[in-house]
């Protein structure tokens, strides 16, 4: 619950200012209960914390856009997800929804889009993320009937966690995509 001296202020900057860290422990909350609610108790709960923070707030629309592909609801997540990116997402939840709305993409059957997006994001700065935006690049080439690509880009998000063999994977990762010295 906010303070009323939280509640006192220049509108919604003010408020989002001083009432962030509460709101990403709760979200957090909500996230780590999931499983205790159905589809429609664990949207509406999500709703409720959204509603916190300014309609056109990026972080609320990302978690409403998971609530929405959590439980099922593609389109709604995709739309939202959209959303949440052109207001300026930044940090990890930008990249965690670039992902997830290349998934939710896949999954309503546009794997090209998925495809571009999700390509266009490893060139973004790397980070901890760098093989889940591989993972589901794979999944979408997949889709796009691109398999040896698919199966390149997995080992290729694979090969560093590896023990050993990391130059004989590379290597044979890179020659699942290129063509052989004789052109074939």
């Amino acid at each position: 619950m906010l303070s009323s001296a939280t509640t006192v202020g220049t509108g919604h900057a003010r408020l989002v200012s001083m009432t962030t860290e509460d709101w990403e422990q709760r979200i957090a909350h909500a996230w780590a209960s999931f499983d205790r609610y159905d589809e429609h108790e664990f949207r509406a709960r999500m709703e409720k914390l959204a509603a916190e923070l300014p309609p056109d707030s990026g972080p609320a629309l990302f978690e409403r856009a998971c609530a929405h592909d959590s439980t099922g609801d593609p389109e709604r997540a995709v739309a939202l997800y959209e959303q949440a990116l052109a207001q300026g997402l930044t940090g990890e939840r930008r990249r965690r929804a670039v992902i997830q709305l290349g998934s939710s993409l896949r999954n309503l059957g546009r794997a090209e889009e998925s495809v571009a997006l999700l390509t266009a994001e490893l060139e973004q700065p790397s980070d901890d993320l760098d093989d889940a935006v591989r993972a589901f690049l794979a999944l979408a080439l997949t889709d796009t009937g691109r398999e040896r690509e698919a199966v390149s880009v997995a080992l290729t998000a694979l090969t560093p966690h590896l023990p050993r063999y990391h130059r004989s994977l590379a290597a044979y990762a890179r020659l699942l995509v290129e063509p052989a010295p004789d052109g074939t």
